[in-house]
């Protein structure tokens, strides 16, 4: 039997197992592995910093997800050993390979600036916004109208904007006494993205209260204050940070061509090491089936210049994608068929502010920039797509999960009239393939 293991369970890794339980044959035996038994729908955990009850409703469990067929096991990857072909977990064992899948995501990066990760919350886990959400509540417990508690979001790209417009709803919701600051090193928010765009993102922080301070470089953190470049300062109650990402640590020792702890990947999810595939956060996906792997500065250069064609952005819909294909080159590599060259096509991008939404470059959009009603249904209607594509038909077959429940008969009745705007702009569409030479 052939052994397939696929590590992580974020955009990339659901995406993966489901495209191989399709594409393997009965020769082959499918594992997954992930620290947690669930899938965190990433995109939209902001949501439970304001509202926590939401909870449910940011997981899908692993098993309504994968085939009964498919083993999955929870622990944490700390190694991958190419030369012996096994996964070494946390608790000391040991899983053999004949394939790997890596789509271990990324974490976040703090670049050594003084006190930031021992004084800073992430927003990487459900537990962190958990914990974001209760840190508002006590600070806004003995804050006043003429003394209001500060919470202060470092980093404004898509986490830090969507993170920021959370806490403006949270405080909004529960009537709090709450000063909302986004802290921006470069000089726009959104850094390099259209100035259409930009501008419409800030309106709508402006219009949710969020002070927005940009050309701000953080240079030290203590527990009450940041210090900037320049001298300047801001005290804070609670700070959140979003300001960047970096590989996972497990990827350090991986015998493999990596940068920041990210596995070099052409456009087949090949890495340096033939068993070994990786995409999503993971990766540095080559689109150039001639050119060698793209710098750190090429992948930064794709996020602030999402038209660009040198390699995906790092964004759930490009890993997404990522995992439908790589499914099929893995089955390809299997059988001794050449593997397909995969190129991301950019549909537009959407962003969310509290309960609203701006949309930009959406694919069969007259508009290039619209928010209002049309952007918030279309962002819906993307986030209900991926839970049916990633558990509904599995989950309906399992008694006892949340779809027998009847919570996916709410969600399919939503979902017949909110995709049609996601169908209508060319969300089914994926990336294109063509065979390697």
């Amino acid at each position: 039997m052939t052994r397939v293991v696929v590590l992580g369970s974020g955009y990339a890794g659901c995406a993966a197992v489901r495209s191989l339980e399709d594409e393997l044959d009965e020769d082959a035996d499918l594992t997954w592995v992930s620290e947690d038994p669930y899938h965190l729908v990433l995109h939209e955990v902001h949501r439970c910093i304001r509202d926590p009850s939401v909870r449910d409703h940011v997981t899908v469990d692993v098993d309504e997800i994968a085939d009964e067929e498919t083993e999955f096991v929870q622990g944490r990857v700390t190694d991958v050993d190419v030369d012996d072909r096994t996964v070494r977990l946390e608790d000391e064992s040991d899983l053999d390979y004949d394939y790997c899948v890596v789509c271990l995501g990324s974490q976040t990066a703090f670049y050594g600036i003084d006190g930031l990760e021992d004084h800073a919350h992430t927003v990487e886990s459900l537990g962190d916004a958990l914990s974001i959400h209760e840190s508002i509540k006590a600070a806004a417990t003995d804050a006043s109208r003429t003394d209001p508690a500060r919470v202060v979001v470092g980093g404004a790209g898509l986490t830090g904007i969507q993170t920021a417009g959370e806490v403006a709803a949270l405080r909004d919701w529960t009537d709090s006494h709450v000063e909302v600051h986004l802290v921006e090193q470069s000089d726009e928010i959104f850094p390099g993205h259209d100035h259409e765009f930009q501008g419409a993102i800030q309106n709508e922080l402006e219009r949710h209260d969020v002070e927005i301070d940009t050309g701000k470089a953080i240079s030290e953190v203590d527990e009450d204050a940041i210090q900037f470049d320049g001298g300047d300062s801001l005290d804070y109650d609670v700070l959140v940070w979003a300001g960047g990402v970096t590989g996972q640590d497990s990827m350090s020792d991986v015998d493999i061509e990596t940068d920041h702890n990210r596995a070099y990947a052409d456009s087949t999810f090949k890495t340096s090491d033939d068993r070994v595939f990786a995409i999503g956060d993971a990766a540095l996906v080559d689109q150039d089936a001639d050119g060698g792997p793209p710098s750190e500065h090429d992948l930064w250069e794709q996020v602030v210049h999402p038209d660009a064609d040198s390699s995906p952005p790092p964004t759930a819909e490009a890993a997404m994608e990522e995992g439908k294909h790589v499914g099929q080159n893995v089955a390809r590599t299997i059988a001794g068929e050449e593997p397909v060259h995969w190129s991301y096509i950019n549909k537009g991008t959407l962003v969310s502010v509290g309960d609203d939404a701006v949309a930009h470059g959406v694919v069969g959009s007259p508009v290039n920039t619209f928010s209002g009603r049309p952007a918030e249904v279309l962002k819906k209607a993307i986030s209900a797509r991926w839970l049916v594509k990633v558990a509904g038909a599995n989950a309906r077959r399992r008694p006892g999960t949340r779809c027998d429940r009847g919570v996916n008969s709410t969600l399919d009745s939503a979902v017949r009239h909110l995709t049609k705007a996601a169908d209508r702009f060319g969300y089914e569409t994926y990336g294109r393939a063509t065979p390697a030479e």
